[in-house]
């Protein structure tokens, strides 16, 4: 273990990058899920408002999942330009929330985040081709 990774600084670091990882996986594992919901509503003959509300959900559940990343990944260049200030100081360590909530912008800030994570083209796919080819199947002629 080195000098850094002993540092409270050093620890937290560890932890996001941890989190920031998870959040990763849980954003291809929604995305995998949207994919295969859309299949299994198409299979099953749902409608097409169901299958595009399920697709639309887990849309926004993703949206969700990568701001929860976005913030943790903000705080995790914060951690390492302290770190490389001076890797002993552990004054600043483990203000992740105390840090997002003095500069929350409120509940329309927060939608906000929101909807410009789920704009994001990583993140839109695939869902804007799940609910465009959704509609084609539907309007198409028969």
């Amino acid at each position: 273990m080195s000098a850094t990774e002993s540092t409270a600084l050093g620890l937290e670091w560890t932890t996001l990058q941890h989190n920031h990882e998870a959040c990763e996986r849980n954003a291809l594992l929604i995305k995998l899920c949207a994919v295969v919901l859309f299949v299994a509503c198409l299979a099953l003959s749902f409608s097409t408002a169901v299958a595009m509300l399920v697709t639309a959900v887990l849309w926004v559940q993703e949206a969700m999942t990568r701001t929860t990343q976005s913030r943790i990944g903000t705080r995790l260049l914060h951690v390492e330009h302290m770190i490389k200030l001076d890797p002993s100081d552990d004054d600043g360590a483990f203000q992740l929330h105390s840090d997002w909530k003095a500069s929350r912008a409120g509940f329309s800030g927060l939608l906000g985040e929101y909807a410009s994570n789920a704009v994001r083209p990583t993140v839109a796919f695939p869902y804007v081709a799940l609910l465009l080819l959704q509609w084609w199947l539907d309007t198409a002629p028969a």
